[in-house]
């Protein structure tokens, strides 16, 4: 499944040449004014796991096929978003769509390109964008509780369950609170999910710091480091510039070289990739063939018929059991046929929790 990362923060931040570098494209217009996004640009990235070719290398496989992380490059929010500035409720809508929320912070200076507040604050930045989500949240929460309330009290189990997360939520926002920090009792959590509240999904912040910088950070960039681990947050810092200059370079070896003239040993992508991963507590599993070598996402914890079901529905209705090898066992047994006859494929149930790493076979029957 892969999962989808909205792109936020205030206009000139260098949110659209982060999507750009990150998709590799040009899709989505990089100006020196506010509201050059209109619509929310869409991109699907390859996520990088060179276990997954390691697989197909030791099983001949045709095909290499990595799962896909979606961002979507939704345009720079402004005080009174909430409200509709800026077209801020049209934004609001896309924001409500994706999985988690990569916030862009500016922490660089250049006097060539304008910030809408005139300086540069990063800490008063996040908490421009993070009020307007929460007066968005607070007022979608405000309109929907009373219409639930009612349908509760006729008795209707799902109005009784929604009315009571919506509550919740209403407290957490009015104290000024993300409604990702409410707290919600751990049955009740589907339903507080289906609410689709902006603040309740969780976030990373993406610290943009000039090119000399993207290694260490800077001062700018260690303030949002601390409040991000103060509210329980992943922070990332990287240089959009920097990362503009790698998408360019189609040859590794060139791509690895500059990176290694600017200190970095990685892409951001990776490290974003990786923190989005951390953000939704996802894994990754395999399907290893002669036909492709495939990477699928699921979420830690799922279940062998869930995995299952990850690639077709059928797989999962009709689960019978999983045929499975560690990854560490299939390198080291150099494939399917070697693991077997080592005695390290184990036929698991429906009962077996998905492992990183696992190289699945499924049986099924429908």
């Amino acid at each position: 499944m892969g999962f989808r990362c909205g792109i936020v923060g205030l206009p000139n931040v260098g949110k659209s040449t982060l999507f750009n570098a990150l998709t590799a494209t040009q899709a989505a217009e990089a100006a020196n004014y506010p509201f050059c996004t209109i619509e929310p640009n869409i991109g699907r990235v390859s996520v990088p796991d060179e276990r997954l070719d390691t697989l197909a290398a030791l099983a001949n496989s045709a095909k290499i096929i990595p799962t896909q992380i979606e961002f979507v490059d939704i345009a720079g929010l402004v005080a009174g978003a909430s409200k509709g500035e800026g077209l801020g409720n049209q934004f609001l809508s896309h924001i409500r769509e994706v999985d988690a929320i990569a916030h862009v912070v500016r922490c660089f200076e250049d006097d060539d390109i304008t910030h809408v507040s005139g300086s540069i604050d990063p800490l008063r930045d996040i908490e421009i964008i993070e009020t307007e989500l929460m007066l968005a949240d607070l007022d979608s929460v405000e309109r929907r509780l009373p219409a639930m309330q009612k349908k509760a009290k006729s008795g209707e189990k799902e109005a009784i369950a929604e009315a009571a997360v919506l509550e919740i939520a209403l407290a957490a926002l009015r104290e000024g609170k993300p409604a990702r920090i409410a707290p919600v009792p751990a049955d009740q959590a589907p339903t507080f999910k289906r609410l689709q509240l902006i603040t309740a999904k969780p976030i990373m912040y993406v610290c943009n710091v000039e090119e000399a910088a993207a290694a260490t950070g800077n001062k700018y960039s260690k303030r949002v480091e601390d409040y991000a681990a103060q509210n329980g947050a992943v922070c990332v810092t990287i240089s959009a510039a920097i990362e503009a200059e790698v998408a360019q370079l189609a040859d590794p070896a060139e791509k690895k070289d500059y990176l290694a003239t600017m200190g970095l040993d990685r892409p951001g992508l990776l490290r974003v990739i990786e923190s989005g991963y951390q953000l939704l507590n996802l894994l990754t599993f395999f399907t290893v063939g002669p036909k492709e070598a495939r990477a699928w996402t699921v979420s830690r914890g799922a279940k062998a018929p869930e995995s299952a079901g990850a690639i077709h529905t059928d797989f999962e209705k009709g689960f019978i059991r999983a045929e499975t090898i560690a990854y560490d066992d299939y390198v080291a047994c150099k494939g399917e046929a070697g693991a077997r006859e080592a005695g390290k494929l184990r036929l698991e149930g429906k009962d077996y929790q998905t492992r990183d790493g696992d190289v699945f076979h499924f049986r099924f029957n429908v």
